[in-house]
Order: C-alpha cells, then structure tokens, then sequence
C-alpha cells in the first residue's frame, strides 16, 4: 500500500486544480521529448503536470498543489456488504443537495474517520486494513479555513487476494472546464482493456476505466477507475488495484475486486452527499485565454490540406493547441501529433531550444531529431519568426503505446518539415 501522503496527495491533485498554461519548465523538456503526449491518463491520474508534446513542445497542465491532512488509520475491520444505491443515478444524477453559494458556509466538517467507515461501509464483504482517511476539517494556516477535499484509501481482501483502493472527493468550480471533460482516453496514447462514458439522468457524468498501473505495460498490475462528475460540481474518483500497492508490489489477484458496475454504485451512492456539503465551494477558475489558440479541428483542418497526396487524416483527437491522427499509405499506419504554440514570449528558453537550429530564409528556425524506442518518433520542431512554434511529431506506429509496425512513420522528415514551416501557420494577435 503506498504512504498515506502520497496517495492521498496523487488524489487530491485532481480537485485542487486551478487553471492550465501552456508552457513547461526547461527541466521538464527532455522527458516531455522521450515521453509524447501524455494527456491521456494524467486527466485521470493527475499525478504531474501533465503535458501535450510534439518532440520538447508541451502544453502543461498546471495546478495548485494538494491540500491533505496525514489520515487517521485503523486496524482490521470487517466491511458489510454494500446495500444499493438510492437511485441508478446517485448524487450525480441531479438529486443531491445543491452546491453552497460562495456566501454560504459549507455544512458541518466531515471527519477523516467518517470518511473511512463511509467507504468501508459500502464495500462488498471483506476485511479492510491499512485504512486511512481525511476529512474537510480546517487546515491550520491555510488561507482558505477549510478542506478542499476529502479521501480515503485501504487494503481489501474479499479471499481472493488483497487489493489497494482509494476514494477522493471534490468539488469543481461552475467555471471550471473539467466539468465537462469526463471522457475516455484517447487509445492512441493510453492502452487500456475497456473504458465506458456515461451521461446520467439529470445532469453529470460518470466514467469506468479498466486500464493499466504502468501504460507501457511493464508490471502487469492493472488500475481500474471510476470518475463522477455531477450536475452540482462534486466531482468523486474511485481506483483500486490488483495488488496491495498500487506500486513496487506483486499482483495479488488477476483482476481488482470491484466490478465496472460496483464501482459505478460506490461513486453515485448518496452516502457522499454529506461529505460533498462539508467540502468549501471552490474559488472560480481563472481560465486562459483561447482566443488566439488554435482549436484541435482548425490544425487538423490546415494539416489536412499540407498532407502528402493520397494520405487523410483518421482516428483524429486532440484540445486546444494539440491534435494527433492517423495516416496510412498502405505500410501501416503511422501516428502524427502536432502542437501549435505562441511563444513570442522570450523567457530564455528558445534560446536553449533553438540556439543551434538551422534557419530558413523567412526566419523561421528549424530542428530534426529523432527519438529512440519501441515505437520510434521522427520531430520538427520549429519555431516562426513571429514566434509562432509547431511541433509534428510522427511514429512508426498507429499509436504512440504500441510497438513498431513499419521500420519508419508514413512521412518522411521533409514532409514533417514542409508542415511545420508552412507560411500558413501565423500567430494569432
């Protein structure tokens, strides 16, 4: 079982969250390279500031840090099984209480304990250990009074193998973009067995994840999640493992315990519309300005038509600043991610990028690498006079996760090259 902090704080992260920027520290640069694009999973985890990349581009997630109290802990327990939930729906369907205004006091603090026996109590029948929980009391010097959140996390064996879990809850701003962001991950860049997203009667959405602990699949622990969002901003996530430790630990049992549906039942149950009332409403989100950002279907639109002739874009994903597609000129099919980003800012950090690249007569300067691994990544990344960087990035595979099918990607590094450094692309003032 991992340290109480550590998992409570991988938990907390995603409901402390403020804001998204658009630039990574230079530390940051050479894994974001090696890594791709990595926002897949890390909406569901959070565990860092997660990052869109086409070779070192990134479009980083930034987020407060976690706000957690070190839980209480029990000993063994027995858990009853769990009666159902009060409606399909839960509290995310609309029924719960409705959010506080930012006048009104949130309700009564919810203890650590409560929280622990709140999701001991709704577990099949089993034996609890390494049980740990954090409550919305007040946290001593922090500006906001209060909690922003509440977890619980322990060890469960129904007889077939102990397995980790953990619960966290939270609450999102009205404003807060990822109320609407409940969806599966893109399978190009997340493998994972099955995933269903669902919107519930009433408003809110809940999301079943049965995925993997490592996305390159080098344990075989498996991480199976459950994420609610409902109509009143609550936002619920329930993981747990095939393993006592969600890391370092062998599995214990082939799969987690929890069924898609036990875990859907845990996260909608109304039992959590107390500990929701106790959680502060949180501060608006500030949110970026989009408004000179390239949309996903406007870069995919402007690649489409800089393709090499007889390759369309297919399988298209992204958000805003970032897309990713698939190619296939009848060798296999090859995964293509572009980032466009403004960088017409100087914070030193294009110095370090581009200090050796090659320029072209328009000034646009230009860098070729190539990445190392199972797949391979061929980059250009480019930075426009203007200030204006693109970044395309192709595999020698349909997805970035899976090993090479073809000895190199569909384009060519001059063809990357001709779409990156189109006059076509032009920053947006």
């Amino acid at each position: 079982m991992p340290e109480p902090d550590k998992f409570e704080d991988d938990l907390l992260y995603a409901i402390t969250r403020t804001g998204e920027g658009f630039r990574t520290e230079q530390a940051e640069q050479a894994d974001l390279v090696a890594g791709g694009y990595r926002r897949g999973r890390r909406r569901w985890r959070r565990r860092s500031t997660a990052a869109v990349v086409g070779g070192a581009a990134a479009l980083a997630l930034v987020g407060t840090g976690a706000v957690y109290l070190t839980g209480s802990s029990s000993g063994p327990s027995t858990a009853p099984a769990a009666a159902p939930p009060t409606t399909a729906g839960g509290s995310g369907s609309g029924s719960a209480a409705p959010a506080s205004s930012a006048s009104a006091p949130a309700a009564p603090a919810v203890t650590g304990d409560e929280v622990l026996a709140a999701f001991q109590a709704l577990l099949p029948q089993g034996q609890t250990t390494d049980g740990h929980g954090t409550g919305t009391e007040p946290v001593p010097g922090k500006p906001s009074g209060g909690g922003t959140g509440a977890v619980a996390s322990l060890v469960f064996d129904d007889g077939h193998g102990k397995a980790a879990m953990g619960i966290s809850l939270g609450r999102l701003a009205p404003n807060d973009p990822n109320r609407a962001q409940n969806t599966c991950p893109d399978k190009k860049l997340v493998p994972y067995d099955a995933c269903t997203a669902t919107s519930l009667p009433g408003g809110g959405s809940l999301t079943v994840l049965q995925g993997y602990e490592y996305p390159d699949k080098r344990a075989t622990t498996k991480w199976w999640n459950a994420k609610l969002i409902g109509q009143d901003g609550r936002q619920i996530e329930l993981s747990e493992w095939n393993s006592p430790a969600e890391k370092g630990r062998p599995d214990s049992r082939p799969t987690p315990p929890l069924s898609p549906e036990q875990l859907k039942a845990i996260v909608t149950d109304k039992s959590w519309d107390r500990v929701v009332a106790a959680i502060p409403e949180p501060q608006p989100v500030k949110l970026p300005d989009t408004g000179k950002e390239y949309g996903q279907d406007e870069i995919l639109r402007i690649v489409a038509g800089l393709l090499p002739k007889g390759l369309t874009e297919s399988e298209a994903d992204g958000q805003p600043g970032y897309a990713n597609f698939v190619v296939n000129d009848g060798k296999g099919k090859s995964m293509v991610q572009i980032n466009v980003q403004d960088w017409s800012r100087d914070d030193g950090t294009k110095e370090q990028l581009f200090g050796g690249a090659q320029t072209q007569p328009d000034g646009t300067k230009v860098v070729v690498r190539k990445e190392g691994g199972n797949p391979g990544m061929w980059t250009v990344d480019t930075l426009h006079a203007d200030g204006l960087r693109v970044v395309i990035s192709a595999f020698n595979s349909g997805s970035q996760r899976t090993p090479a099918t073809r000895s190199t990607p569909a384009l060519t590094n001059d063809q990357l090259k001709a779409i990156a450094t189109a006059p076509v692309w032009k920053l947006k003032r």
